[in-house]
């Protein structure tokens, strides 16, 4: 049986808080920057003072809708998976030196966002979901070239409409969330990079070989 020591212990149980807390501190960037430059396009757009859009959930834990929901656009993250199809970069990266620092592969996860008008007139709540589309549609990528303010590490944020969903679908999720259904739209949030600083170790440059058989 193999027994990991206690100091051991504490240093694996830390390493992997400090790496789920970099995770969520990266989702949690993805998130307010989205909610920022979303919200600044609605104002812009309807000449507005105050604050049209907020990331929140759709419902509190007593089932009731937020007091602060009422009359704003809701992000809700109801889904999260890690990007698995594409190739990211390698594990090894080359220093000045011709050695190699191991670092651990960056990895980059898929936000599935809720976009909800919470507006008590109909016409009111049909206006800021075309809104929405709109902001969407104009903005598929955020990245450095679009707004120059966006976190140096989420490197760039992709929005894809995901437009599979029935509406059996839509009035399950709703019914999961505990909520009574509204107009609502799900995009993609694509390729949010997560990665790391950590060093797990070093290798040496290989400078020659040789293909000379051992003489039995």
């Amino acid at each position: 049986m193999f027994i990991i020591s206690g100091r051991i212990h504490n240093f694996i149980l830390s390493l992997l808080f400090n790496t789920a807390k970099r995770h969520l501190d990266m989702i949690l960037k993805a998130i307010e920057f989205t909610t920022k430059v979303f919200n600044q396009f609605i104002k812009n757009k309807f000449g507005l003072d105050e604050n049209a859009v907020l990331a929140n959930n759709i419902v509190d834990q007593n089932g009731t809708v937020p007091l602060e929901n009422q009359n704003k656009i809701i992000i809700s993250i109801i889904h999260i998976e890690q990007e698995t199809t594409k190739q990211f970069y390698g594990r090894n990266q080359k220093l000045p030196d011709g050695n190699y620092v191991n670092k651990p592969l960056t990895q980059r996860y898929n936000l599935y966002l809720l976009i909800t008008p919470n507006f008590d007139n109909y016409n009111e709540t049909l206006k800021f979901l075309n809104a929405s589309i709109q902001f969407f549609q104009a903005n598929e990528i955020l990245d450095a070239t679009t707004n120059a303010d966006i976190p140096s590490d989420l490197n760039k944020l992709e929005f894809e409409l995901q437009k599979g969903e029935s509406y059996m679908q839509m009035q399950n999720l709703w019914t999961a969330l505990g909520a009574k259904y509204r107009p609502s739209l799900i995009y993609k949030m694509k390729l949010v990079t997560v990665a790391t600083e950590d060093i797990t170790g070093f290798s040496t440059e290989i400078s020659q070989t040789s293909n000379q058989a051992l003489q039995l």
